[in-house]
Parts: structure tokens; sequence; C-alpha cells
């Protein structure tokens, strides 16, 4: 998708640890596109005697936005003592390391004015548009295209890739599930407990004795990757 019109000044933004803006990087200029992906997860229920396995939805998986944005330090000079373009690259380049006081890289915010594109608002629903893309940079590549005589490097591409956050309160929120009210399967995944399930089925870690009751499970805690349960109705 073609992105360029003027007057759209695209940004990133540093979050702290609280999710405040802790610094505001303008690009230099606005990318001319941008590519926008979304999936879902499933897993292939096989059920002997028919054509094609069944299809049950895992979960959802993150979206991720790849641009490119250039970078340029001429308009200061291109002979010796020339300013480099990495001071205006690094800032950038470095959303993607570790910090010492969160232990992991920082959380960002991607914005593009008023009509940002996509499925999903601030407030889940579909179809709305949304003004910022909260997420974590993925990857960062910088690629150097132009030198001083020195060797300063004078114009740069940096190819990013920002994997979408979302909190789990924000996310029940937007999704606003419903308990159902018929029996649903639930393959189970490495690690999962009966508790997770429970939670993720019910919103109540504590309804897993249900689980455990409808699927016959004497042994809790030793469910095998790959089983699948029957998740029953629980009406209040």
């Amino acid at each position: 998708m073609v992105m360029g019109e003027a007057y759209i000044k695209a940004y990133v933004e540093r979050l702290d640890a609280n999710g405040n803006v802790a610094e505001k990087m303008d690009v230099q200029f606005n990318p001319t596109e941008f590519s926008m992906t979304k999936a879902a997860q499933t897993a292939e229920i096989a059920i002997p005697g028919i054509d094609s396995p069944i299809l049950q939805f895992i979960r959802g998986q993150a979206e991720t936005i790849t641009l490119e944005l250039f970078f340029d330090s001429t308009e200061d000079g291109t002979a010796s003592g020339a300013k480099a373009v990495t001071e205006r690259t690094n800032k950038f380049y470095s959303l993607v390391k570790m910090s010492g006081e969160d232990h992991a890289p920082p959380r960002c915010r991607f914005g593009w004015g008023d009509e940002f594109p996509g499925l999903i608002n601030e407030s889940g629903q579909v179809g709305g548009t949304r003004k910022v893309f909260d997420c974590i940079v993925e990857t960062v590549e910088q690629r150097f295209t132009m030198f001083s005589p020195d060797g300063i490097p004078l114009r740069a591409t940096l190819t990013l890739s920002l994997k979408e956050y979302k909190s789990l309160e924000t996310q029940l929120q937007q999704l606003n599930l419903q308990s159902s009210d018929h029996t649903r399967i639930h393959t189970v995944q490495r690690g999962e407990t009966l508790p997770q399930i429970a939670y993720q089925a019910y919103r109540d870690p504590g309804l897993w004795p249900v689980i455990a009751e409808a699927n016959s499970i004497i042994f809790p805690r030793e469910l095998e990757a790959g089983t699948v349960l029957e998740l029953p109705p629980v009406r209040s």
C-alpha cells in the first residue's frame, strides 16, 4: 500500500515500563509503503474415516508491520568531517536492544496520522480506525548506501519489523469473550495446565474440575500435548 502523502508524519515512540512516552522519534522521511501481516494458528484434528481433518482454532498470532525508513545527512556536507547519518539512525537501532532497567527491549508505539490502516481499532471493534500501533521492535536491518571520503556513513535505509504488543487485560477487554452454551473441544498445547485451559474457556481457573470430570482425567497434572479435551458449558 502506498502511503506517502505529505501531510502525514510517521513517528516511533519509546515507552517506559508504565506505558508512558519516554522519547518520541520522528522519522526523517515518511516511508512510501509498509506491509501488515496477521495470522491465526490452527491445529488439525485427525478423525478416522473422513476425507479431511477438522481444523481447530488455537490462538491468534501477533500482527506485524514491516517498513523501511530512509535517512540522509548530506544536507550537512559530504566532504571530510561530514556529519554521520548514524546520529539519526542509532536511536532506532537501539530499540531492539535490551535495557538494563527492564531486562528486555523497550515497548514502542508506531504512529501514522489519523487514518492508520487496519481492521481493529483501540476499542477492539472491527472496521474502525486506529491512530497508533503498540509494539516491540522485533528486527532492525541497517543498510548504508553512501559514505564520505573519510568513510563516514551519510545515507542509510533501516528495515524494521514491528510486532504487536497487547497486555492480557487489554485483549480480554477488546475480545469481550462469553462463556459458550455448547460443548467445545480444545487441543492441549505443551506446558498447558487444566487451570489455564479453564481460564481460557470460562475466565475462572477454579473450574478446572469441570473439565477433568468431563474427560475422565484422573491425574490432572499429567496432561499430554495433543490430547483433545471436551469443554462442557458452564451455567451460572
